[in-house]
């Protein structure tokens, strides 16, 4: 068999095109691969598809870099056929082995997309020969093809988050899927009109078909949601953990005035127990809890605190929304009597908004898989050692986290 036939069945081209010849060039360690077709009447065109186009000429040649064949770079040339549509006007025809705009052929995409799932950009680089513009480039090309792929699909919960950036209090609006678990949305900014680039994206009948949103209470959200979609005061879910996060700065700071107090006066109790006021039963052992128990059942002021996070997070355990009520009434008065000032503020920041947080009772939905998503983008982050620019990471947040159909599909 000879090396142009060779080549034509690993390559897997086929009809109208053949490769013309094959030059290894031992000294480049490459192999590159000359393409041409047979002389047609008619080609189809890309835009709309006709098969009956006529051969309008050639554009340039140019060069995809392909799978490496026996550990030589393999380089395919070939010049792209015009067509002239009736429609359409002079196109670039579709290629078999490559997209559009492409420097590489689609089956050399799809092992570098593989990789990229697993591996940072700059390791995909390093193995693959290729400069970060490059890596990017095929990342951005398949973020933007899985966007286009994505179905209109009925959406009944939805998580809206925010995600720090960069240093400096610059940050990213996502929405999430929660039942799939995906990243559908990411916007710059946290501002109202951060999210409310989410809702047109979304048809009329997608809308009405959300039942809930997690988000925590951040105001911009809460009136872009209340905007956008109908009976919003009914469908808006303040997160659980968000509020346990509130409560739990409330509880770290009466400790730190605390400890600062003791201090003073010769009392080291609350040393090194800032994490342990804040960690949940199941993350101490035997001893650490025996020893931690002493402490809570002190007459600390940071003990009381504790007490009243712990009661304000049984809210979460109640089925019926009346009995709900009486218990933050109950733990309201306690709170707001405490004399402790942080927990007096969150007792009175949760009262005005106890509405959307026993939506809970209806709903069910937590952002705990936004939480999750979040820390898959911080390895993203990680991994990257960080974004300068804000495209690039969005585009890093959609390939890793946004569920898409990323590989290039040879015509």
């Amino acid at each position: 068999m000879q090396d142009h036939q060779l080549y034509q069945q690993i390559l897997g081209i086929t009809a109208p095109w053949y490769v013309e010849r094959v030059e290894l060039r031992l000294e480049d360690g490459e192999v590159h691969v000359y393409l041409n077709h047979e002389p047609l009447a008619d080609w189809a065109c890309p835009e709309c598809g006709s098969p009956s186009c006529p051969l309008y000429d050639h554009d340039d040649e140019r060069r995809w870099r392909h799978l490496d064949t026996c550990q030589y770079r393999t380089v395919l040339h070939a010049a792209p056929p015009r067509t002239r549509c009736s429609a359409h006007g002079v196109r670039v025809v579709r290629l078999p082995w490559a997209e559009p705009h492409s420097r590489f052929t689609a089956l050399f995409e799809r092992l570098a997309i593989d990789w990229l799932k697993a591996a940072s950009q700059k390791a995909v680089a390093e193995q693959l020969g290729l400069s970060w513009d490059e890596v990017h480039g095929i990342m951005e090309r398949a973020v933007r093809r899985g966007l286009a792929r994505r179905k209109a699909e009925m959406i009944g919960y939805l998580g809206v988050d925010e995600k720090s950036f960069r240093k400096g209090h610059k940050y990213l609006t996502i929405v999430n899927d929660l039942a799939r678990g995906r990243v559908l949305y990411v916007a710059k900014d946290r501002k109202q009109s951060s999210l409310d680039g989410f809702w047109p994206t979304l048809s009329e009948v997608q809308r009405g078909w959300i039942a809930g949103v997690a988000l925590d209470m951040w105001e911009p959200y809460v009136q872009s949601i209340k905007a956008h979609l109908p009976e919003a005061e009914e469908k808006m879910v303040f997160d659980k953990f968000h509020v346990a996060k509130h409560l739990g700065e409330a509880v770290d700071k009466v400790r730190r005035t605390e400890h600062k107090e003791l201090h003073k006066e010769g009392d080291e109790r609350l040393k090194g127990t800032r994490y342990d006021w804040l960690k949940g039963r199941d993350k101490f052992d035997l001893a650490e809890w025996r020893e931690f128990c002493q402490l809570r059942r002190s007459n600390l002021k940071t003990s009381r605190a504790w007490a009243l996070r712990e009661q304000a997070m049984k809210l979460w355990d109640f089925t019926y929304p009346q009995a709900a009520r009486n218990h933050f009434a109950w733990w309201y008065r306690w709170a707001t009597h405490s004399r402790l000032q942080p927990m007096i503020e969150k007792a009175q920041m949760l009262k005005s908004h106890l509405k959307n947080i026993l939506t809970y009772l209806t709903h069910g939905i937590t952002n705990a898989t936004s939480e999750s998503i979040n820390s898959k983008i911080q390895w993203v982050k990680y991994t990257a050692r960080g974004f300068r620019n804000f495209e690039n990471f969005k585009n890093a947040i959609y390939f890793h986290c946004g569920d898409l159909d990323l590989l290039p599909k040879p015509t």
